[in-house]
């Protein structure tokens, strides 16, 4: 079985074993950030460093000044990993230790540009405006994440890319010292907390004939029995996340909507795509990270599955956990897949972050069972030792 490990280029880049001890694994591809939101990452074998602060969404190789030249919205470059391009120092590293590289993009998730452009930012019913997701309706942005796409997809030695984020992002966040745990908000709750009243938004309800205060206070009302802890908890279940949003914003409320964001989120991933094929060269795949319920939100979009493999090469779904959260994940896409399409299990495989190695083999073989194609590892720079051991072993025996 195929099998991919997550990797940054500061995972690579000042550690001469670092590409032949993730070849070392088992694994025949790297998936490896080219466009990143900012995070702090702990390094645990690096020889010159155990932690990486990113401080922002940053590209990790020189963009394009000619592409970005005049342009409001345009990619940050990073300064915490030394060189001019550390993606593809990392990118030969990898190759030559025989390793396929494809690139990771992360799209509409960027805190920099979400504040220092906050017109651009999702604004939930409350008129709270959320930095770190950019609201995908808005033409600027659609325009610049479809370049960004196309530009961080497609670097020297790469074969491929993942697209993360390309969707609606919305109030789920880790944040410094958060402090938004106090309500359970449930699926439900988040997704009502993340729909968007932006001038754009409120022109495409408008264009569906409804009025966008009229929907405002209509979502202002649904959440009313949220913070009074009043609602059902729908327990993760996708099927119940939506029969709670429908009950508690009203079944036509919940389908305009739904028509709204599912065509601005089509589109997008249409467009992103097709740019990124028209940058490439032929058999460059293209996959998604995706969710079979087309109200998520985050990395993960939510997606419809049949369009979502008309569009793309295929998806990459969110399978850490039990054997129930990948049957409800796996299926919905089967039905959809060709010839030429990817169905590829994702699990985490750093034990501190909730990832379970020691049993990645049978969860694994699960997966296929219910039809992945291939798997992905999260996260081959952040595991630590032991939790790299119990991989090597896992695929070891898979192979």
């Amino acid at each position: 079985m195929r099998a991919s490990a997550f990797v940054y280029p500061w995972d690579v880049v000042g550690d001469p074993d670092a590409a032949r001890r993730i070849a070392d694994l088992g694994v025949q591809q790297v998936t490896l950030a080219s466009a990143y939101h900012s995070t702090r990452a702990l390094t645990p074998r690096h020889p010159d460093h155990r932690v990486v602060t990113a401080r922002h969404a940053a590209v990790l190789y020189p963009p394009d000044a000619e592409r970005w030249r005049g342009r409001e919205l345009r990619p940050y470059e990073q300064s915490w990993v030394p060189g001019d391009d550390p993606y593809g120092e990392a990118a030969a590293a990898l190759a030559d230790a025989g390793l396929e590289v494809h690139s990771w993009v992360v799209l509409a998730h960027n805190s920099r540009l979400g504040e220092e452009h906050p017109g651009i930012a999702v604004r939930n019913a409350y008129g709270d405006r959320y930095p770190w997701a950019l609201c995908i309706a808005r033409p600027e942005v659609r325009g610049y994440l479809v370049d960004l796409a196309a530009e961080a997809a497609v670097r020297p030695g790469t074969r491929g890319v993942e697209l993360e984020s390309c969707g609606w992002y919305g109030l789920a966040h880790l944040h410094a010292h958060d402090k938004i745990g106090g309500v359970p908000l449930g699926g439900a709750g988040q997704y009502l907390m993340s729909l968007c009243f932006c001038e754009s938004c409120g022109a495409g309800y408008a264009e569906l004939g409804a009025d966008a205060e009229e929907l405002r206070q209509a979502v202002l009302r649904a959440l009313r029995p949220v913070w009074a802890g009043e609602t059902t908890a729908d327990g993760g279940d996708r099927a119940g996340e939506w029969a709670e949003v429908v009950k508690l914003l009203g079944a036509d409320h919940a389908a305009l909507f739904a028509a709204w964001r599912d065509r601005i989120a089509g589109g997008l991933r249409a467009e992103a795509v097709a740019a990124v094929r028209a940058a490439a060269e032929k058999d460059f795949r293209v996959l998604l990270h995706a969710d079979p319920a087309p109200h998520r939100l985050g990395a993960n979009v939510g997606v419809d599955p049949a369009e979502v493999l008309s569009q793309a090469d295929g998806v990459v779904l969110p399978c850490t956990g039990g054997e129930a959260a990948r049957s409800a994940i796996l299926p919905p896409f089967v039905p959809h897949r060709t010839e030429r399409t990817v169905l590829a299990a994702n699990f985490t495989v750093v034990t501190g972050m909730g990832g379970s190695p020691a049993t990645l083999a049978q969860d694994a073989a699960h997966a296929v069972e219910l039809g992945a194609d291939e798997i992905r590892l999260y996260h081959a720079g952040l595991a630590s030792d032991q939790d790299l051991a119990a991989v090597r072993t896992a695929l070891a025996e898979l192979s």
